[in-house]
């Protein structure tokens, strides 16, 4: 199995979650039991609410677990600036000017500007130079900045 690459940062940030995450469980077990105790559990709204919140509670908790026993942190200090990899950050110039940074999948935040290198415009950016041109959709771009 190929490890998940991450950032310091987001390997703390994970293990924060995580902690938080389980701290929950006993507020959550508490309104299960509290909502079981209501009666009916077919038509008892409190019941499924809570124990939707336990599932979702339950998946994040394996998801999470999952990540911090198979990850491997990536080293930002010593980027080539030359190429395109994971962990820099693009300036790209075309009928607009776009900034991307990118990150492993884990760390995939689009709408903050966090693209995974498994996305298709991270998987064209890998491996490129300031000055080459790349195309995303119908959209070219080109390549005035890596940092």
């Amino acid at each position: 199995m190929e490890k998940v690459k991450i950032s310091q940062e987001k390997l703390e940030e994970l293990q924060k979650e995580l902690a938080q995450l389980e701290a929950d469980r006993p507020e959550i077990i508490e309104r299960v039991s509290t909502a079981r105790a209501l009666g009916d559990l077919k038509e008892n709204a409190e019941y499924h609410s809570a124990r939707d919140e336990q599932r979702v509670n339950q998946a994040r908790v394996d998801e999470v677990n999952a990540i911090l026993k198979n990850y491997e942190i990536v080293d930002n200090s010593n980027l080539s600036h030359d190429v395109v990899s994971l962990g820099c950050t693009v300036k790209l110039k075309g009928s607009d000017t776009k900034v991307f940074t990118l990150v492993s999948s884990v760390e995939s935040d689009p709408l903050n500007g966090k693209i995974s290198d498994e996305s298709p415009i991270g998987q064209v950016l890998l491996g490129k130079k300031v000055g080459d041109e790349i195309e995303v959709g119908s959209n070219k771009y080109k390549i005035t900045d890596i940092s």
